[in-house]
């Protein structure tokens, strides 16, 4: 029992933190809670029918002079105002676009939980792969350009295939849109793949390293786009992001999928125990016969493969690849994400549910800034805060002191 309560005490803090800002998100915002269920395609409301020479809907002037037209016009005008209130009431009518809190329209989710899930999902994608290579005694800085270089090559192969200047354009824009897709996601693990080998293969330091492509990668994603902004509107990668199944966003189950899969290789596997005894100890983990180098080489191309993921995600979120600003600073993110759900810096133990946790809270955060109309500038001082806060609370020494402090003052209340 005992067992089981440590296993998950890394959680408590976070978990504690993120139900504050929820709660304090819930206070402000209108609805927070509120959840409608509306129809996808509403139709039109019935207009009543016009009466010929029928200058307004309330006043009636039948063109007829008889009493008995002027009647049988204004019975008509009544039913056809009957029918468009029957109508009102059975249909519900789409749900404003400023408005807050949870509705289901379409039988989907919508509101501000599901927009911290949908914009969060970029920074919980990269914290998989971040908090793997952390566990390795490493970090990856590089993620936030391996994303604008996967955004990038994305937008220009989709662009290409729209046109018809590329090979796969037959296969039509409901399957092309695979081939973006993949050349991403292999361009961003071959990144993955050069950080592993420059840190693995040659042991340069791992933010030397990486610094290398962080600085670089977007100048190759400046490259790939000729220095523009290229837009798209392919339905089938635009849904990555802006797509809906069961209820809620597509790259919410993209999420669940990779953290299933990267759950089942540490957990059910011996990787994971690998990765936590690289972490610990590389050189007994050598002696032990296991091949550090190959697993942290693995580890740096699992991230850039998360990376590549975050950098689809972000492109269909907007509909464009933008290389000067995709995925600035995420990494940042990303590694706060890691340290709050529990990893260590230092390498050794890793929490995946507790990364996910953390990178949470911090859209948790940044969303409840930006709807308090806290300016762009000013939100890294309250994140930096509560990630210092939430730090200090997960230290063991820090409870220590404070509770020493207490421990003190009580002794010395109870002498007198």
């Amino acid at each position: 029992m005992n067992k089981s309560s440590n296993k998950f005490r890394h959680l408590i803090w976070p978990l504690v933190s993120l139900a504050l800002l929820l709660l304090f998100n819930a206070i402000f915002t209108d609805n927070f809670f509120k959840i409608e269920v509306k129809k996808q395609d509403s139709a039109q409301a019935v207009q009543a029918p016009s009466v010929p020479g029928n200058p307004s809907e309330n006043n009636v002037s039948a063109v007829d002079p008889t009493e008995a037209a002027a009647k049988a016009a204004a019975e008509e005008v009544e039913a056809a105002k009957q029918t468009v209130q029957e109508s009102a009431g059975q249909e519900a009518q789409a749900p404003k676009k400023d408005e807050k809190g949870v509705s289901i329209f379409g039988y989907y989710l919508y509101g501000t939980p599901i927009d911290i899930l949908n914009q969060g999902s970029k920074v919980m994608v990269l914290a998989i792969g971040m908090t793997l290579v952390i566990a390795t005694g490493g970090i990856d800085i590089s993620v936030g350009a391996v994303m604008a270089i996967a955004g990038a090559i994305a937008a220009l192969l989709i662009s290409m295939l729209d046109a018809g200047n590329c090979v796969g354009a037959g296969m039509g824009p409901a399957w092309y849109w695979i081939i973006p897709v993949a050349a991403a996601l292999v361009l961003s693990t071959l990144a993955g793949f050069w950080n592993g080998m420059l840190v693995a293969g040659f042991g340069i330091q791992p933010m030397v390293a990486t610094l290398v492509l962080m600085v670089a990668g977007r100048g190759v994603a400046q490259l790939i786009t000729d220095g523009q902004i290229i837009t798209f509107d392919n339905p089938g990668l635009v849904f990555l992001c802006n797509g809906h199944a069961l209820f809620l966003p597509f790259s919410v189950w993209i999420v669940v999928a990779m953290y299933v899969i990267a759950g089942l290789l540490t957990r059910k596997t011996a990787f994971g125990l690998f990765i936590e005894s690289v972490g610990n100890n590389e050189r007994a983990s050598r002696y032990a016969g296991i091949e550090a180098r190959r697993i942290k080489w693995l580890t740096y191309v699992i991230c850039g493969f998360c990376a590549g993921v975050a950098g689809l995600l972000a492109a269909s979120n907007i509909k464009c690849a933008d290389s000067n600003n995709a995925g600035l600073y995420l990494e940042l993110d990303a590694i706060l994400a890691t340290v709050i759900g529990g990893t260590s810096m230092a390498g050794g133990r890793f929490f995946l549910s507790g990364s996910l946790v953390g990178a949470i809270l911090i859209q948790t955060l940044t969303t409840t800034m930006y709807m308090k109309n806290v300016s762009p500038a000013i939100v890294q001082v309250p994140k930096a805060m509560v990630v210092i806060i939430v730090c200090l609370l997960q230290s063991p020494v820090f409870r220590a002191k404070v509770l020493s402090i207490f421990a003190s003052k009580a002794a010395k209340g109870g002498v007198q």
